[in-house]
């Protein structure tokens, strides 16, 4: 935690103490925003073939899938995958102002992450395997590079690829959006997950891959994939299958190397760039070597829950600036929340195949059935033994008896004022049903993974909020990522020591009844005309 002569972190620990928030110092950020400056959302590759995509309902598998019955790979399915994961959801405008909502979630609406897609010939879309960027704004796919060969990957599948360009959070948020980008890009696995079980695949997310090997095969280590300052960096390689048959070996050199073409140069975002060298200090400082390939976590069955479609869930989620105070969670749909967010549980969880690192600290406000009060979701037994060993606070520990959940009680009683100072005083973590802040193994995961460990925490987060968001909106109520905390101060507030980096906050969220500001006019997130094609 050592800091560099230039005053920068020496390592990942110190990069996560410098940015946290407290009642008296937030993590610095932009004096002003500079709107002039504000990054475009869309990036696109001027001079690359665009295939518009069609758009349409698709199979109304329920909520939370999987679809019975797994849909062909063709063009109509590849554009419904790809609405749901990616697309636009809405428009909306108040007072001249006007904004795209989309169906994967992102910190502050900025949208950091990118899709690439890597898929064999496919009638319709290409006669001959190739690299896409997804264009959302277009519900397109940019032919951004071009095999000789008709197929490169195995069949029943293809892969997906997620990078970030961390540019757009930093604009608004300064040093804290590194955190943010790994946020959004967990939920992005969320989305990418859901939106295959509405078609009946499924989504496994490889951790063996690099980072070199990432950029090298979506064209992030070429001049024209980026602007200077605007630079693109790698996340995660996602592999899906459409049928039955187990992973794949993949050979990522051989496809790499394989005879191909790049096509198109990518377009400036901003005219203006403020400079975040704590940021490029936390990319260089995590970043990701090949690794052993690691085993998928035996599949947890979906929750037995009978949900509406999953496309009217995905389409309809929103995030929310309030809470309304009032309205009431059953347990059973907590339960099955809650469940859903368990190491294994398909059809979200069941992508992700790091090793759970994460304990939910739930302020438990207004579900039925459930004293309200603090608790603890122990989602990995090992963890939560030394969680509860490290916390000095007199806490009870006491089983609540719900199902198979391994859920405890630490205290009863109104925890509201608790949840609204943990999350900067915002209202919305108190006047909600429950509030969640998320707690990482932290030293365990960087002593045993590296420092790259500290992005993939940061997946796991986002992941686990994506269930949140996703089950909140299919019980009828709504749910907010809140990236806004004081760290430290709900460290204490569990009685963890002071300055002992065992355990780390990382994430925070809450689920509740939404107040809607009428003012904001909702609008179709593409023309109607485009859903006949």
């Amino acid at each position: 935690m050592n800091a560099h002569p230039d005053g920068l972190p020496t390592d990942i620990r110190g990069y996560h103490a410098r940015t946290k928030h407290a009642p008296s110092r937030y993590a610095l950020g932009p004096a002003f925003l500079d709107w002039t400056s504000q990054p475009s959302p869309y990036r696109r590759f001027d001079g690359a073939r665009l295939i518009e995509l069609p758009l349409g309902e698709g199979p109304g598998a329920a909520f939370p899938g999987p679809a019975p019955v797994a849909a062909p790979l063709d063009r109509r399915s590849l554009g419904l995958f790809l609405e749901l994961a990616f697309g636009l959801s809405a428009w909306k405008s108040v007072e001249g102002s006007t904004w795209a909502v989309r169906n994967n979630p992102s910190s502050g609406n900025l949208h950091p992450t990118e899709a690439y897609l890597l898929a064999n010939a496919l009638d319709g879309v290409s006669d001959a395997a190739c690299l896409f960027h997804y264009a959302p704004l277009a519900h397109g796919l940019e032919e951004r590079a071009r095999y000789e060969a008709a197929r490169m990957l195995p069949e029943d599948g293809f892969l997906v690829a997620l990078s970030a360009v961390p540019w757009r959070e930093a604009w608004k948020y300064g040093e804290r959006a590194f955190r943010y980008c790994q946020l959004d890009a967990g939920h992005a696995i969320g989305s990418v997950a859901q939106a295959a079980a509405a078609l009946g695949w499924r989504v496994q997310a490889l951790a063996f891959p690099s980072d070199d090997d990432i950029a090298a095969l979506i064209g992030l280590n070429r001049a024209d994939a980026f602007h200077r300052r605007e630079e693109e960096r790698p996340d995660i390689l996602l592999w899906l299958a459409t049928g039955d048959a187990a992973l794949p070996l993949f050979d990522l050199e051989a496809l790499i190397r394989a005879p191909h073409s790049f096509h198109g140069a990518a377009n400036r975002l901003s005219e203006d760039h403020d400079g975040w060298p704590i940021i490029d200090r936390a990319i260089r400082l995590t970043h990701k070597p090949a690794t052993p390939p690691l085993d998928h976590a035996s599949i947890a069955p979906a929750s037995a829950f009978a949900g509406p479609p999953v496309g009217n869930v995905v389409r309809a989620r929103r995030s929310v600036q309030r809470m309304d105070g009032v309205s009431t969670l059953p347990l059973k749909t907590f339960q099955h929340m809650l469940a859903a967010t368990l190491p294994g549980a398909a059809p979200l969880l069941s992508a992700f195949p790091w090793p759970p690192r994460l304990a939910l600290i739930i302020y438990a406000h207004r579900i039925d059935g459930l004293e309200p009060g603090l608790y603890v979701l122990a989602r990995d037994d090992g963890m939560a033994a030394r969680l509860r060993a490290a916390c000095s606070c007199d806490f009870a520990w006491a089983p609540t008896g719900l199902a198979d959940l391994p859920l405890f009680r630490l205290r009863a009683g109104g925890v509201e004022r608790e949840a609204t100072r943990a999350a900067c005083l915002q209202p919305i973590a108190g006047k909600g049903c429950f509030s969640v802040a998320m707690i990482a193994d932290f030293e365990r995961a960087l002593e045993e993974e590296g420092a790259f460990a500290y992005r993939r925490l940061h997946w796991e987060a986002g992941l686990i909020g994506q269930v949140l968001y996703l089950w909140a909106t299919a019980a009828g109520l709504a749910g907010t990522g809140i990236g806004c905390f004081f760290d430290d101060e709900v460290h204490a507030f569990l009685g963890l020591p002071a300055g002992d980096m065992r355990f780390q906050d990382v994430y925070h969220f809450t689920v509740g009844g939404a107040v809607e500001d009428a003012r904001i006019l909702t609008l179709p997130p593409y023309p109607e005309e485009r859903r006949s094609k």
